[in-house]
């Protein structure tokens, strides 16, 4: 029995509106109904699809679920009229533009057993999805490290956040999800050159519950386009490049050297490198497949909102150890910064807009400030 057709739609035509018009309009059991934006549709990515003047029209429609694409500042208000309509949200990240607005969303949905999924879009590469069926598979051994770099030129399309809550938030996502761990404490700088008032570069490093090391280092000012992500461990280090969807694994030496002073200084030596062939679907199209079939209630392996809520958290976490020049530690113990422990059971979570990292500082002796530039040019509102 062929199964009728969800009824989507979509708020937002950016340029990332668009290319979730492109995909559900070739998605196979939906039917792309409308879409909301106050400057039309130009471009004609619809495909026939209807303009409409406001969310209300959108919602006399009778969707099944909508596709949030607008600017982050709208994310809240959009989503919480949808939750209160009863219609599910794939929500583009970051889930919101602060934790508070994050919590809301996720208690709004979850109060109504609605389905909400965050486009966290790098889950669904397939470079990082076979990283983490290796990692899982323990291939690499024990991990050391995670290493992160993502820039590129300018986006001017982006005006309302700054390159941590746009670019960085990909990067702490996909770090949890490969490792299946939770952020337990970081330190964040930050600089702004673009003249804009959020940040335009920030460098993080830290370590996760388990005590990996972390490092991500993100900017949007470079005209070097990169996404690269490398994990050491035990064995070796595996390499991925999320733009040409590339893995690849460069293996411990075992080949020894008779040469005493040369195996001295080479610690680990170098081996063999592997290059690994796998299918490669493009990542959006999977991620709307699987939050689809999410809606008709199964276990599709969906972002939550509820983990879009934890990485709102660390950005935001991020932000304050660079405005105070501090190192942040998690709340919960061992739970780390998003309260839930390696078994995903709830917790306590800690509020990272309420919460006085000054005090925390001079509590657990990290000190204060290292000087009184951060106030300067202060990345968060």
């Amino acid at each position: 029995m062929t199964r009728q057709a969800l009824r989507a739609g979509l708020v937002g035509l950016g340029a990332m509106g668009r290319n979730h018009a492109r995909v559900l309009a070739g998605l196979d059991g939906v039917e792309l109904i409308g879409a909301v934006d106050p400057a039309g549709d130009p471009s004609g990515s619809l495909h026939g699809a209807p303009v409409l003047e406001g969310l209300a029209q959108l919602l006399a429609l009778r969707p099944d679920y909508v596709v949030v694409a607008c600017p982050t500042a709208h994310h809240e208000e959009v989503g919480l009229q949808l939750a209160a309509n009863g219609v599910c949200a794939l929500i583009e990240k970051p889930l919101a533009h602060s934790v508070a607005a994050a919590e809301r969303l996720v208690d709004a949905f979850e109060a109504r057993g609605l389905v909400a999924g965050v486009g966290h879009i790098e889950r669904f590469n397939p470079a990082l999805q076979q990283l983490r069926a290796r990692l899982e598979a323990g291939e690499l051994g024990e991990v050391y490290q995670v290493v992160t770099r993502r820039q590129g030129p300018f986006p001017h399309r982006i005006a309302d956040v700054g390159v941590v809550k746009d670019l960085a938030t990909h990067d702490i996502d996909l770090t949890s999800w490969i490792t299946g761990r939770s952020y337990a404490s970081l330190s964040a700088r930050t600089l702004s050159k673009s003249g804009r008032p959020h940040e335009d570069m920030v460098a993080v490093v830290g370590e996760l519950d388990d005590g990996t090391m972390v490092s991500h280092l993100v900017n949007w000012l470079s005209p070097l386009k990169e996404r690269f992500t490398a994990v050491t461990g035990e064995r070796g280090c595996f390499v991925a490049d999320t733009l040409t969807a590339d893995l690849s694994f460069h293996a411990n030496g075992a080949v020894t050297t008779e040469w005493e002073a040369l195996r001295a200084f080479r610690g680990v030596a170098e081996g063999d490198m592997i290059r690994y062939a796998f299918p490669k679907r493009e990542p959006l199209a999977v991620e709307h497949e699987r939050f689809r079939d999410a809606v008709v209630g199964e276990d599709s392996g969906i972002v939550t909102a509820r983990e879009g809520l934890r990485t709102v958290r660390v950005s935001t976490a991020v932000l304050e150890s660079a405005r105070l020049g501090l190192v942040l530690p998690g709340h919960a113990g061992a739970d780390g910064f998003d309260g839930t422990g390696a078994s995903g059971a709830s917790g306590a979570m800690a509020d990272w807009e309420a919460w006085d990292p000054e005090a925390e500082a001079r509590a657990v002796g990290l000190g204060g400030r290292h000087d009184g530039a951060a106030d300067a040019e202060d990345p968060v509102p």
